[in-house]
Formats: structure tokens, C-alpha cells, sequence
């Protein structure tokens, strides 16, 4: 009975705020909280948050949570931290933030990225990425937008922070430390970095060749564990302020993608999801290492110390429908999520003709760009409000389309179903246009918004052996399904095939500019 269960304390750290959550060992949400934080965004690329405001939302919100959930400080066996990833905390030896996060979105340092490892060859020097792939995957952006150009940054330019700064830690893994009074990381936690030798996932070690390549010291770097092992147990503070026992465990820090994986029931390898938050990805376990370098996609360390997941990225998925909120509203009061759907479903598909691109930040897969901008074409003087939201839905489940060609190109066969998760996924409007525009069938994750906290759960859970990982499928119930609509799919495929036409001349336009404006 949830009343008796075992409990794991789960958060979930999106680049919008955390989630907190109570959740049973078998991956029952009890009762949860989302709170939002405030992103400083610079006019010279800056994008940052205040560390040590996640850490005060957290607890006070665990505090309420557990005091509100009857008997549940004596359950709570585990404590397991997912989120954002690709961003850096600089923390002093106590884990206590010296400096603000830099998010994944911050590209202060993409100069000395560009020197690091740039050239003429899609941004890169040859050479020196060669031996990023072949070790890891990937490699560092020469944009900077990740941990090796926010260190680099920081290195550079604020000295006064790295005199204080005893670690670099990815999020999940600052959050982790706050709870442990331990500094620790996974090959997942720090895939961003790109500074592990994948090849070998029980090799915990960061790879000097590459430290060298990139120019940073391995000492500032956290030791590294296995994923889903135990860091430690909460801190004697920690525990008392909370009202957890002392022997409460805690486990690594998850990446959201692999945290969204166990949540969608997703362990075995090729059972695919399609996140949809403020971000958007496709992935599912794999057997081996590999890359597709043409259209930034990879495998990475995986659910185990013996299997991969593919990684992908697209800057815009949830987001835009918040970004049209916001401008709707202008600086009245916000249409509510379901009622801006609801407009949305009184247009047709295809939305009389509105089509829009999402690329509010830039875009990574399957092409890389950050200047490229968003826009809606074909507007008249009869497309109404429904047209321009349904054409926003529309516009990120297209760019998804776009990238699934490739991704099932990359995992060599049909993916079918796919979970859908996240924020966007609550919408049932929103499932049906992946259906009918991806052309597979979809099933919507049960209780998308917090399915990473389940799969933070689960992991835990796993970690104090109560279930084994190829078991945790059985233990979600099955979603609502939507099929596609055949009447419409010539439509939709058309407009993924025009995609990179679209792309491709907004690029060059941008470029003419010199802008990075979105248009209309």
C-alpha cells in the first residue's frame, strides 16, 4: 500500500526550476512540487541561475512535502537528484556555490572553445575532434554552450571565482553533493564534458589526452562512480532538517534523458521516448558506442555500466508554446496550457496554412546552428489565434519528425511506439499531432510531467536492489495510445521534407543580417 511504502525523496531539476517529489520504490508519485526560477540572460551570451536558490526551494519544498504525506519521513529510504545537464556550478570544498550556474545555454566561453578545438571542418579542427569522437562520442561545442567552454570562461575571465572554487559540478551532481557533503559524478552525469573514454564505461576516469586538448586541470573535476551507485548517506544537518534518518542513501547524480528513459518504461534497448519539455529529444538504449556526426547524433553512457542511450538535441520543444503564451499575453494575464489548446483544436490540421519553425534558441540536431531563428509563414487576414497555436504544436512535432528520419537511420530499424513525456506531453491535441506527424504510433506516458521523478525513483530503487532495471517496465501502467491519421500524413511528411529547405534559408539569412532576431 502507498500508505506503507518505501519512499524516495526525488528531484528533478529543470532549466524552468525543480521538482520535488515523493515517490514509492515501485514508482508511484505521492505528492510533488514545481517551483520556477529565474534565468539571467546577458547582452555577451550569458545565461546563469543562483545555485543556492534550487538548494532552498528544494529543501523548503521536501519540508512541506513530507510533513504533508503522513508517516513519510520514516520511509524515505533514498534521496536521488535528476535535471539539466550541460551546465556548470563552481562549489567550494563544503559544495556550497562560489559563483552562479552557468546554464547550457550560455556561450560567454565559446572563443576559447573555438581556439581549443575549432576549425574550418563544421566548426571543428579535425584533427583534434577525431580523438574526442573516438574516445567519447562527442566533442565540445565550439559555440561554448557546455561545461568545457563554461570552464574555460571561468578560467579566463573570473579568476575571483576559480580562486574560491574547489569543484565544477554538473547540476545533479551539486545537488548531490549538498545532500552528501561528498563530490562525486557518473560517464552520464558528465557525458557534456565529452572527457571520458566511453569506450570503456568501467574505467572511472577523465582522459588526459583529451584534459590536454581542451587545456583544463582533471583537479577541479569530481571522482567518478558507477551510475546508480550510492554517493553516501545524507549529512547529519541534512537529516535533521529534513527529519530523514542518517542512513537515508543517496545515489549519483541522473542526466534528465536517462531518468526519462526509466520513467517512460523504456529500459530495454530500442524502446524508444520522445521527450517534450522545455527541451525536445528522441533516444532509447542501444547496445554500442557510435556517432553520426553530420547531423549531431550519438550514443553515450547508458542505464549501465554495459549499455548506451542515444543523445539528441532540439533547443525548442515545450518552450515555444510558453514563448507564444507570454507574447499572447503581452503584459496582461497568461492564457492557461489546456485553454490555449483547446483554441488550438478548433483549427484544422495543417492549421489553414500557418506553419511555423522553432527555433527560438538556435538549433543542435540534426543540424547545429545557434543563430538560426524562429518564424511563421504563410500568415493572412484570416488566420485567427487558433491557427498560430495549433501552428506552434504543429511546428515542434515537425522538427521532431525531422530529426526521427535520422534517428531511426541511426538505431537501424522502425522505432514504434514511442513514449511520449514531458510538460508537452499532458496535452492530448499535442500527442495526436506526434501520431499523425512522425507517423508511429504514441503512447502518452501516464503522468507525464513527473515521469523523470519516477524514473529518479526508480533508479534509486534499483541502487538498494528492490527491483532489477529490465523489470521497471512492468511496474508503469500502460498510457492512452494514439494511432496515426492516414488522412492527413501526405500533409505532414511534406512538411518535414521541406524543413531543411526552411532551414537551410534562414540560415543564409541570418547570416546576410548578421542578426539572431526572430522573424515573422
Amino acid at each position: 500500500m502507498s500508505d506503507e511504502a518505501e519512499l524516495c525523496l526525488s528531484i528533478d531539476l529543470g532549466t524552468g526550476g525543480p521538482k520535488i517529489g515523493l515517490v514509492t520504490l515501485d514508482g508511484e508519485v505521492l505528492a510533488h512540487e514545481l517551483h520556477q526560477v529565474p534565468t539571467i540572460m546577458t547582452s555577451d551570451g550569458g545565461a546563469e541561475q543562483d545555485a543556492s536558490l534550487w538548494w532552498s526551494l528544494i529543501t523548503e519544498s521536501a519540508k512541506r512535502l513530507l510533513v504533508g504525506t503522513a508517516g513519510s519521513q520514516s520511509r524515505v529510504k533514498a534521496v536521488a537528484v535528476t535535471g539539466q545537464y550541460a551546465s556548470t556550478v563552481p562549489v567550494d570544498a563544503n559544495g556550497i556555490p562560489t559563483g552562479p550556474c552557468l546554464l547550457w545555454l550560455d556561450t560567454r566561453g565559446g572563443r576559447y572553445s573555438r581556439q581549443a578545438v575549432g576549425g574550418p571542418v563544421q566548426g571543428y579542427d579535425p584533427r583534434k575532434v577525431l580523438r574526442f569522437i573516438r574516445k567519447t562520442g562527442g566533442a565540445p561545442a565550439p559555440s561554448g554552450a557546455d561545461p568545457v567552454g563554461q570552464i574555460l570562461y571561468l578560467m579566463n575571465e573570473r579568476p575571483d571565482v576559480m580562486s574560491v572554487t574547489r569543484w565544477l559540478m554538473e547540476p545533479v551532481d551539486y545537488l548531490t553533493m549538498r545532500f552528501t557533503g561528498v563530490a562525486s559524478g557518473t560517464h552520464a552525469s558528465r557525458l557534456a564534458m565529452w572527457l571520458t573514454d566511453n569506450r570503456n564505461l568501467t574505467r572511472y576516469a577523465y582522459d588526459q589526452e583529451l584534459i590536454d586538448t581542451v587545456g583544463i586541470s582533471a583537479e577541479r573535476l569530481p571522482p567518478l562512480l558507477p551510475i546508480g551507485a550510492s554517493v553516501g548517506t545524507v549529512t547529519p544537518a541534512v537529516a535533521a532538517e529534513l527529519g530523514l534518518g542518517t542512513d537515508t542513501v543517496v545515489i549519483t547524480g541522473l542526466p534528465d534523458l536517462h531518468a526519462a528513459a526509466i520513467g517512460s518504461g523504456g529500459t530495454a534497448f530500442f524502446d524508444a521516448h520522445l521527450a517534450l519539455s522545455t527541451t525536445s529529444w528522441i533516444s532509447c538504449p542501444v547496445p554500442k558506442k557510435k556517432t553520426d556526426v553530420a547531423h549531431s547524433i550519438a550514443s553515450i553512457p547508458g542505464l549501465t555500466n554495459d549499455s548506451y542511450l542515444i543523445i539528441d538535441n532540439q533547443e525548442t520543444g515545450a518552450k515555444a508554446l510558453e514563448w507564444f503564451q507570454g507574447i499572447l499575453a503581452g503584459t496582461g494575464e497568461r492564457m492557461g496550457f489546456a485553454e490555449m489548446t483547446a483554441l488550438a483544436a478548433t483549427s484544422p490540421p495543417g492549421a489553414n496554412g500557418v506553419t511555423f519553425t522553432p527555433w527560438l534558441a538556435g538549433e543542435r540536431s540534426p543540424v547545429g546552428d545557434k543563430r538560426v531563428r524562429a518564424g511563421f509563414t504563410n500568415l493572412s487576414i484570416t488566420t485567427t489565434t487558433p491557427d498560430l497555436i495549433r501552428a506552434v504544436l504543429e511546428g515542434v512535432a515537425t522538427n521532431s519528425a525531422w530529426l526521427f528520419t535520422y534517428v531511426e537511420k541511426f538505431a537501424g530499424r522502425t522505432l514504434s511506439p514511442l513514449r511520449l513525456l514531458g510538460g508537452g506531453a499532458e496535452s492530448t491535441l499535442w500527442c495526436q499531432i506526434y501520431a499523425d506527424t512522425l507517423g508511429r504510433e504514441v503512447e502518452q506516458v501516464p503522468e507525464p510531467m513527473v515521469a523523470q521523478l519516477r524514473g529518479a525513483a526508480l533508479m534509486a530503487s534499483v541502487s538498494l536492489g528492490n527491483h532489477r532495471l529490465g523489470d521497471l517496465a512492468s511496474l508503469r501502467p500502460r498510457g492512452v495510445v494514439y494511432q496515426p491519421n492516414s488522412a492527413v500524413a501526405d500533409m505532414y511528411r511534406a512538411r518535414t521534407n521541406d524543413l531543411p529547405r526552411v532551414f537551410k534559408d534562414e540560415k543564409k539569412r541570418s547570416r546576410m543580417t548578421g542578426t539572431g532576431t526572430p522573424t515573422a
